[in-house]
């Protein structure tokens, strides 16, 4: 199917904007850092905010330029671009309602901020709400979406066990302990089930209005 212009020129903001911010994020980090240049590159790495992003940014890079291929083809179904925008939801809702008041970044660290934890998101729940066809979305695709912050939370926390630096201080075992942190992961779980559930029911609102 020909993508419409607006279709075309939305997806070409965002991909800029997210991959200018990635990158704006990742020169900074190295500019001030603390740590050694490798811990540093694995502290920027280890934050589900980036990885988010890049995951936004690559997703829609090759919808955009690569629309045909086996990847164009898997970024481009309603599952995974709903599955992406869920992830890119929670960034932006953890950090903004959660962490905001934590840290006042300045400068170009306030710009590469807002455009990952506000800019970047917001866009990319527009572009789903105009573009993605949201009539094949079934209940039971949410189960698969939970993987990917399921696996990052692991992870995390299996490195964090072996003297890697918690990314975020609710996931932070060392300032509190494995029933809060669990309490905490659970807390954010149940943001990506209802989200999830929250998206696939919008997706059915067109289909029962046309069946009605």
């Amino acid at each position: 199917m020909r993508r419409s212009n607006i279709n075309t020129l939305s997806l070409s903001i965002i991909v800029l904007l997210s991959w200018f911010a990635i990158v704006l994020q990742f020169d900074l980090t190295l500019i001030n850092r603390q740590l050694p240049l490798l811990q540093s590159i694995a502290k920027f790495f280890s934050y589900f905010t980036i990885l988010t992003n890049i995951l936004v940014a690559t997703a829609l890079s090759f919808i955009l330029f690569s629309p045909g291929s086996s990847y164009g083809r898997f970024f481009s179904s309603a599952k995974v671009l709903t599955a992406t925008t869920v992830y890119i939801i929670v960034v932006g809702a953890v950090y903004n309602v959660v962490l905001r008041p934590l840290a006042t970044p300045q400068g170009l660290n306030w710009l590469a901020n807002e455009l990952l934890h506000l800019v970047v998101p917001l866009m990319t729940v527009l572009y789903w709400i105009c573009f993605v066809d949201k009539k094949t979305l079934k209940w039971s695709d949410m189960w698969p979406w939970l993987l990917y912050p399921l696996a990052y939370f692991c992870i995390t926390l299996f490195a964090g066990a072996y003297g890697a630096t918690y990314p975020y201080p609710f996931i932070d075992v060392t300032q509190l302990g494995y029933s809060r942190v669990l309490i905490n992961c659970l807390g954010v779980a149940a943001l990506f089930i209802g989200l999830s559930l929250l998206m696939i029911a919008l997706g059915k609102i067109p289909r029962s209005k046309k069946n009605n």
